[in-house]
């Protein structure tokens, strides 16, 4: 796969395994020109190198480590609002990608692609076009027509959707405060609120709704 890299001389990588960063980078390997990269694995070293430097483009994890990339994306595109932004996920495209363009995404890739789509959408996004998988993009359009059907997550903030996703993997209010740097009470009114625009009660029923829509891993 050739990738047009007059328009890719600068590329930041923020992802929190190593292996992933390594990954990408091979691509470019067999290709003509020279590419400089910059590596992130926590959200203050990537905001960090997004303000000191112009980057053509970002390939961004939406799980750096306990933080959200969702909040990271939104952070990045507050800097540098012109900044393309890939997000290569391990998360399917129905927990996120939604969301992720919604918060200023040119692409959205998961991980468990092959190099050849990777380099396809690197190529895409970094020459200004925005990158979507055709299952996606049929997805999309289907829900054009069904607006009124659609599922009561989508209603839900980013944090909301956040809450609930940790609260249907089994974290606790404590455990999840202290994944998202918030407090207990926080927490408990995150919940309150994604229950009642859930029609819910209870975390038992949010955790079936969550496994059923695939919303958790």
């Amino acid at each position: 796969m050739y990738l047009d890299i007059k328009h890719m001389k600068t590329i930041l990588i923020i992802d929190d395994h190593e292996v992933v960063r390594d990954g990408v980078k091979k691509i470019f390997d067999d290709q003509p020109g020279d590419v400089t990269f910059g590596e992130a694995n926590t959200r203050l070293e990537a905001l960090q190198l997004v303000r000191q430097q112009d980057w053509d483009l970002v390939v961004l994890d939406l799980s750096l480590g306990d933080q959200s990339g969702l909040e990271v994306l939104k952070e990045i595109k507050e800097l540098r609002p012109r900044l393309p932004v890939l997000i290569l996920s391990m998360h399917s495209e129905e927990q996120y990608a939604r969301r992720a363009f919604k918060a200023g995404a040119s692409g959205y890739i998961t991980k468990d692609s092959s190099r050849t789509e990777l380099a396809k959408a690197i190529n895409k996004v970094a020459t200004g076009g925005r990158y979507i998988t055709s299952a996606l993009a049929e997805r999309l359009v289907f829900d054009l027509g069904r607006d009124s059907d659609r599922p009561p997550h989508q209603d839900l903030s980013d944090r909301e959707f956040e809450v609930m996703r940790l609260i249907a993997s089994g974290k606790t209010v404590t455990e999840i405060a202290e994944l998202l740097s918030l407090s207990d009470k926080t927490i408990s009114t995150y919940r309150a609120r994604l229950l009642e625009k859930m029609g819910m009660k209870t975390n038992a029923e949010l955790t079936h709704y969550a496994i059923r829509n695939k919303l958790v891993d």
